[in-house]
């Protein structure tokens, strides 16, 4: 298996287990009763199966950084997305919605002109620390800017955690690639720092996606899944070599594919803001009103004759 399967393989994984803990997390929000704080949940065993499922994805993540481009591996992410739909639905007892697969349909489509767009190489350069320094105070200012009080808070602050994981997983590339090829001690100053603005970011973006849910999940996370790879992209197309395939010409189907993806993306967090009517519960009587055809027409008043004394 080449380089480019294995991140693609990786990346695929990845994004089921993502999915997997997002569904598991929202079964445990539906099923916790309004004002649980996050401690009472640390005793839950569902909780730290989705923990688990989670840091497995990140894992998976990682992985897929050693052998594929930022380019490669960060469009996938949106296939978490995806697999969310069909797993949310059978996790609701309903079924995928035409909606839904428009969007599902979409997104694959527009993956698969970005996977075919994007360098094939495994990645070899890496960020020096001086560009180490100048990206992680190029998305502090950013998303400084992004977090001040104004219109649309959500969103705004949904865009500053899409950036921050897509800088954390371009930094995070830099420190794969750096530790497994061996380019320099573990100790030294540059992937000291990567280190700490990984850790940074990463809890940075998780804190912001928080936020920016507080008024609703459908935007919110398109601007999320969205803005994800595009951070992560211009990093690499801009400081780490990585080139799209077909030279200038390839930017046709790239930008088409990003479309495409985009409004799938669109579409299906549209489909996934709308609330589902919540069923019945089991052996509740259902009320059934049955109206005779004598009940439905109106009644006459009766005359009442006095009679003869």
């Amino acid at each position: 298996m080449n380089a480019t399967l294995a991140a693609v393989a990786l990346s695929l994984v990845s994004a089921a287990a993502y999915a997997t803990a997002a569904v598991a997390q929202a079964r445990l929000a539906g099923r916790a009763a309004p004002g649980t704080g996050t401690l009472r949940l640390l005793g839950r065993g569902a909780w730290w199966c989705a923990v688990g499922l989670n840091a497995g994805g990140a894992l998976l993540h990682v992985a897929a950084l050693k052998y594929g481009p930022l380019t490669l591996v960060q469009p996938l992410g949106a296939l978490t997305l995806v697999a969310a739909v069909p797993l949310g639905a059978r996790a609701a007892g309903r079924r995928v919605t035409r909606t839904e697969w428009r969007g599902t349909l979409l997104t694959l489509l527009g993956l698969g002109a970005l996977l075919l767009a994007a360098g094939g190489a495994a990645p070899h350069e890496t960020l020096t620390l001086a560009e180490a320094l100048a990206v992680g105070a190029g998305t502090m200012a950013l998303v400084a800017g992004l977090s001040r009080p104004g219109a649309r808070p959500g969103l705004r602050h949904a865009a500053a955690s899409g950036i921050t994981s897509g800088v954390a997983s371009a930094l995070t590339q830099t420190l794969t690639v750096a530790v497994t090829d061996h380019t320099g001690p573990l100790l030294s100053p540059r992937l000291v720092v990567v280190a700490v603005l990984v850790s940074a970011f990463a809890m940075g973006g998780l804190l912001l996606s928080q936020t920016a849910y507080r008024g609703g999940l459908g935007a919110p996370l398109a601007v999320v899944t969205l803005a994800n790879p595009v951070a992560a992209a211009a990093i690499g197309l801009a400081l780490l070599g990585e080139r799209l395939q077909g030279g200038p010409a390839g930017l046709v189907p790239a930008l088409l594919g990003a479309a495409a993806a985009v409004r799938g993306v669109v579409l299906l967090s549209r489909a996934q803001a709308q609330p589902v009517p919540a069923a019945a519960p089991a052996g509740a009587p259902s009320r059934v009103v049955i109206r005779s055809p004598r009940a439905a027409r109106p009644q006459q008043p009766r005359r009442i004759r006095a009679g003869r004394s």
